[in-house]
């Protein structure tokens, strides 16, 4: 075989293998089936009648341990844990069934009974829970915890009981209420003169969903691939996001770089200039959450770069044997 030959041989061998891997990283067609319901946009709760409802006095449930007293009675000061059909046995009382009581209905319940037993006249009866599996808050996603909750608590204290939020959580909060049909969603933006307007109440049986925050794709020929996480009102640009991966490697064809986001089950693919962005002759744009940046190889730099010295020489000797002859 000539060396032209050979030379052609190992041009179109590297092509094709080359070729074959960015096949692979084509992004055409649609992300997902039109039915599916894809980056929904939370639209934060307004109504004060939700974000900021009444106290609620709390409710037995079983597995609870009161305390009864009375005032004024040293006596008398039971304590009892509230079985699983929602009873309670007291002295002077015997079995009281206070399912799904609050705990002022209990005090009157008892209250009612000791004066029918002629025990007690008028006894002002208060019920002081002990311990109780129920009266909690359950902090779920980015952040798992269980937080005791009596009567009610501030959002922003249940969070930093909870552990505050990792790096990756979202401060749009979703809050699942008993009682609630719609959830409520709450953003904590990033403004502590504002603090006020979103820790709220929290009550017992509130579940908090802690979202992860949006996160930018860096694909292809960058030094450093992976995921971005999107600040939290903070806009993170094009030529940001390339630092942060370190830059464009030696192989990147900058004029080609390809910004592929999708928009519900809509992917929508945008060749840019990032050379004409690094020189400011074209717009920075703004990345939105689960964009893909994809910067794509030059096939012969990609080559150069996968093989180093020993690819360089070897490409010269062939052309060098190929020009002698």
């Amino acid at each position: 075989m000539s060396p032209q030959s050979v030379f052609r041989s190992a041009i179109l061998c590297l092509s094709f293998g080359l070729l074959g891997a960015a096949a692979q990283a084509q992004f055409n067609g649609p992300a997902l089936t039109s039915s599916t319901s894809v980056n929904v946009q939370q639209t934060p709760t307004t109504d004060p009648a939700l974000l900021f409802p009444a106290m609620r006095d709390v409710r037995l449930g079983p597995g609870d341990q009161i305390a009864v007293h009375i005032y004024g009675a040293t006596d008398y000061s039971p304590t009892d844990r509230v079985a699983l059909d929602g009873s309670i046995h007291l002295p002077l009382t015997g079995k009281l069934d206070v399912k799904g009581m609050t705990t002022s209905e209990a005090e009157r319940l008892i209250a009612r009974r000791l004066m029918e037993g002629g025990m007690y006249r008028n006894p002002q009866v208060t019920i002081q829970i002990l311990d109780s599996p129920n009266q909690v808050a359950t902090v779920t996603g980015e952040v798992h915890s269980v937080v005791p909750v009596t009567g009610q608590r501030r959002l922003m204290e249940v969070m930093s009981a909870a552990g505050g939020f990792p790096p990756l959580a979202s401060h749009i909060l979703t809050i699942q209420r008993p009682g609630v049909d719609q959830p409520i969603v709450v953003d904590l933006g990033n403004d502590p003169t504002k603090s006020d307007k979103f820790n709220i109440p929290i009550f017992a049986g509130d579940t908090i969903l802690v979202s992860r925050t949006g996160t930018v794709y860096m694909l292809g020929a960058f030094k450093n691939v992976g995921a971005i996480p999107l600040q939290q009102n903070t806009p993170l640009t094009l030529m940001q996001a390339t630092a942060v991966a370190g830059g464009a490697g030696f192989e990147g064809k900058l004029k080609e770089l390809r910004l592929i986001r999708t928009i519900g089950a809509n992917r929508t693919v945008v060749q840019l200039d990032l050379k004409g962005i690094m020189k400011g002759t074209t717009p920075d744009p703004v990345l939105q959450t689960d964009d893909i940046v994809y910067l794509p190889s030059n096939l012969a730099r990609a080559a150069i770069k996968s093989g180093g010295l020993s690819t360089v020489v070897g490409f010269a000797s062939i052309l060098a044997v190929t020009l002698r002859n």
